[in-house]
């Protein structure tokens, strides 16, 4: 019967053509062959049905301490603990991994978009519709790596977030009304958190410290800052004294240019209604 799963799976499940798509259909594979339905391996690696649900179809990427709670549940000797990192690798560009691994370590992180919403305070539907937007062969693992991203953001240990806007991006609606109000209703609920603030520079500043482009840096408790500077076809990072220093200080033209962080939210909202 095993066999037969196997050669009925999605061609996408290739490990050589989809790594996560690879993972979901052995998790799918080893519960049935364990009987256990989504809900009973939800109930029993303490995550939700629908989380099941969603890394068997490939639109989630596993947490480390699934696979390994998976491979406890059904006896898989280690296989789900040994993928995951694979899956990790393949979920992001090469150039925009390291900047991950640095996030989960930062102390804090400061972020400024002129285009579209950071990807942390990202909704699912927002991703899903600027993914699209650029008929991305691999858009689902790219969203999934984008939510699974942001637990970071859950943890009581999270890095403060400090992410400053044009409003440009909450005049550019992507997605749709409907997605576009909901994503912007998220980041007003992310600001309910103290340790999360936004800032929008309003159009009638005019130039601002950063007409060139996006950029996010982070500040660590041990060691240096970085800055990840984003480009059209792919970003870099830079822990180069004299170039953190630069972005600090364009960031800081830019938090005295926007409005205060309650001004802000209230346009967020603002904008949000009229949408509606």
């Amino acid at each position: 019967m095993a066999a037969e799963r196997r050669n009925d799976a999605d061609p996408k499940a290739d490990p050589k053509v989809s790594t996560l798509a690879y993972f979901g259909t052995e998790l799918r594979i080893r519960r049935e062959e364990a009987e256990l339905s989504q809900a009973e391996l939800g109930r029993r690696t303490f995550c939700t049905h629908s989380y099941i649900s969603r890394i068997e179809s490939a639109s989630r990427v596993p947490s480390e301490e699934f696979a390994q709670r998976c491979d406890e549940v059904l006896c898989t000797s280690g296989l789900f603990a040994r993928l995951w990192p694979v899956v990790i690798e393949h979920a992001y560009p090469d150039w925009f991994r390291p900047f991950v691994d640095l996030e989960k370590d930062a102390v804090s992180i400061w972020d400024f978009e002129n285009q579209v919403i950071p990807g942390l305070l990202q909704t699912e539907e927002y991703a899903q519709a600027l993914f699209a937007a650029a008929h991305l062969s691999n858009a689902d693992e790219l969203v999934a790596a984008r939510m699974t991203r942001q637990h970071i953001l859950d943890s009581n240990e999270r890095p403060r977030l400090w992410v400053v806007l044009d409003e440009n991006v909450l005049r550019r609606t992507v997605g749709g009304p409907h997605t576009m109000a909901s994503q912007l209703r998220a980041v007003v609920q992310a600001a309910d958190d103290p340790r999360t603030i936004v800032q929008i520079v309003p159009f009638d500043v005019g130039a601002h410290a950063s007409m060139d482009g996006p950029f996010a840096g982070l500040s660590m408790n041990e060691g240096a800052d970085i800055v990840y500077i984003d480009g059209r076809a792919r970003g870099y990072i830079s822990a180069a004294p004299g170039e953190v220093a630069d972005y600090h200080h364009a960031y800081d033209l830019l938090r005295a240019d926007a409005l205060p962080p309650r001004a802000s939210v209230d346009l967020i909202a603002a904008r949000a209604k009229e949408l509606s």
